[in-house]
């Protein structure tokens, strides 16, 4: 193997980024990791130890940390972008100087750029103009990621290569790499799981049910596929582990940090007590207001995505929020064997407008 194939970059020092440059050292490369933080990095190489993101994690050895771009991306042929949404595009511009032209450029980051509702693997390609961009997407905790518990996920790519190139860096015994090509599906399902998460904390929060679990869940999956279609993805990439299989880790575990949010908005506290509490960022909640507001520009039926906003935004109280979405209409269960429109005719036909 080339010294360019054996070099993996990952840019970010959070948990999940972590996790992965250990898996892939575990796994052989060399494997450089740049981060902001000059402690950080000096800790992480002193004593292969993430104290701020996974501080009882430890992270093999052969992973080396840098603070310089130039100096971490040097020779690599694979490149791990897990930088939180809001400073993605900052980062891969001033890392572009740095890539090599043929590099393997994967977005690990669940969310979207307000402007222009652009998801990082289009920024990649705006920025950089590669020809090798994935995602990396799927039910992927990363504390569990790094306690080494069975997990799976997905690289997504148009590009055979880089789906091959991802799944021998990353697929080890405890890691296991699907491939898929629908890219813009699997980005959307890491994205959009975000916001049903803080419905399902929320949830959680106000004592509700199994049940009222379980139907959140799959209408948020309905209501996910309905949207990411309208935008050019294949509904049944949402049956695999980058749709329902995210949905269920988010919608389940309180070591999400979306769900977190939801729990406190449950408990009755407001959005920037919420995301105090919280101390990292929670996609979820930008997330929310794009999807909301793209869903109404493009006349897409969310309401549960509606509902979020005006507990987020508008200072509904979620008690009250849960109650109005039950008074909502009741329609297809799954729009791709039965179609909205065709639920709304029957009951237009009977003479019930109430359906």
């Amino acid at each position: 193997m080339s010294d360019e194939c054996n070099r993996v970059t990952v840019l970010g020092g959070g948990s999940f980024g972590t996790a992965l440059a250990s898996i892939a050292a575990d796994n052989g490369f060399e494997v450089r990791q740049w981060l902001r933080d000059p402690e950080l990095a000096a800790q992480i190489n002193r004593e292969h130890r993430n104290g701020r993101y996974l501080p009882d994690y430890a992270i093999n050895p052969a992973v080396s940390a840098y603070t310089q771009l130039n100096e971490a991306l040097e020779g690599s042929g694979l490149v791990l972008v897990a930088i939180p949404s809001k400073g993605f595009r900052d980062v891969v511009r001033q890392a572009r100087p740095w890539l090599d032209p043929e590099c393997i450029l994967v977005s690990t980051t669940k969310g979207i750029q307000e402007e222009g509702f652009k998801l990082m693997s289009q920024i990649l390609e705006e920025e950089t103009g590669g020809r090798h961009i994935g995602v990396l997407s799927g039910p992927n905790l990363a504390s569990e990621v790094a306690e080494r518990q069975l997990t799976a996920t997905v690289i997504a790519s148009h590009d055979p290569l880089t789906r091959t190139r991802v799944q021998t860096a990353l697929g080890c015994d405890y890691f296991r790499v699907y491939a898929s090509n629908d890219r813009y599906g699997v980005e959307l399902g890491g994205a959009l799981k975000n916001i049903y998460a803080i419905a399902a904390g929320m949830a959680a929060a106000l004592g509700m049910g199994e049940n009222t679990r379980s139907m959140l869940m799959t209408r948020a999956l309905a209501e996910m596929s309905r949207f990411a279609v309208a935008q050019g993805a294949n509904p049944m990439t949402f049956l695999g582990l980058a749709g329902v299989g995210d949905l269920i880790v988010t919608c389940s575990s309180n070591l999400s940090r979306n769900y977190r949010v939801g729990f406190a908005l449950g408990e009755g506290r407001n959005l920037d007590e919420a995301i105090e509490s919280l101390g990292q960022v929670a996609e979820g909640v930008n997330t929310v207001r794009l999807v909301r507001d793209m869903a109404r520009q493009e006349g897409v039926y969310m309401p549960l995505a509606e509902g979020l906003y005006q507990v987020l935004f508008r200072d509904v109280p979620a008690r009250d929020m849960a109650r109005l979405l039950m008074l909502g209409e009741q329609s297809s269960d799954v729009e791709f064997v039965l179609s909205r429109e065709n639920v709304q005719r029957d009951h237009r036909d009977s003479g019930d407008e109430n359906g």
